[in-house]
């Protein structure tokens, strides 16, 4: 069998944290499927023990589940987390976006506003995975001047964290994708009026909740 080329430059627990949690994400490893080590690092070309020690910290971030005498295995659906997860990127993207706010220019703002504008002329129904991405970029451009890296980082790795309960939001509720972009467009103007951070805070904020309790209203 032929080994997958693990990134140079990373320690190989961090390349096999990146390559675990990608099955995860894309659903190679479907919840539930059970993690054997030595399998994975005979796959990996590595040692046990880094394969361990992301396992450890995908057991962390509520990825894996680990049972005495039964090993590891991919977390199941949860509801709650899911939910938790979406008010966690509420809060740090919100604060992300107000601390990079005064620092994006008018190339910035276009564009943000050329993706908002392929948000509106897509086809929710057909492609809401697609709706889901170019979301996520409108949101990157917003808070991308950030000056605290961790925040940023830590959005980013909440995403993650959504993205292995679901794909896409936007799949469940297409009924909010219209009113989430015309939430961006409001944004957009915010920072372009240069309103208060803590406003523009407290609207984005917002903007993610909504879409959550769009969701919880129709799930639960």
């Amino acid at each position: 069998m032929t080994e997958p080329a693990l990134p140079a430059g990373e320690s190989k627990s961090q390349q096999a944290y990146n390559w675990i949690s990608e099955k995860i994400r894309t659903r190679e490893y479907e919840p539930g499927y059970r993690l054997v080590l030595a399998t994975i690092a005979e796959e990996l070309g590595v040692s046990v023990v880094p394969v361990r020690e992301a396992i450890r910290q995908l057991e962390a971030e509520g990825m894996v589940t680990y049972e005495r005498n039964v090993g590891a295995s991919v977390t199941t659906y949860n509801r709650e987390a899911y939910y938790e997860s979406m008010d966690i990127v509420a809060t740090l993207e919100a604060n992300a976006t107000a601390q990079s706010a005064q620092y994006l220019d008018a190339e910035d703002i276009a564009r943000a506003r050329e993706i908002n504008q392929r948000m509106r002329e897509l086809d929710i129904l057909h492609d809401p995975e697609e709706f889901t991405q170019l979301n996520k970029e409108f949101h990157s451009v917003l808070f991308s001047k950030c000056p605290n890296e961790r925040m940023k980082n830590l959005v980013v790795d909440q995403w993650k964290q959504l993205e292995y309960h679901r794909v896409s939001t936007f799949r469940y509720v297409p009924e909010r994708a219209q009113e989430s972009t015309r939430e961006h467009e409001q944004l957009l103007s915010l920072i372009e009026a240069g309103a208060e951070p803590a406003y523009i805070e407290k609207v984005a904020r917002q903007h993610r909740l909504t879409t959550l309790s769009t969701y919880r209203k129709k799930n639960d």
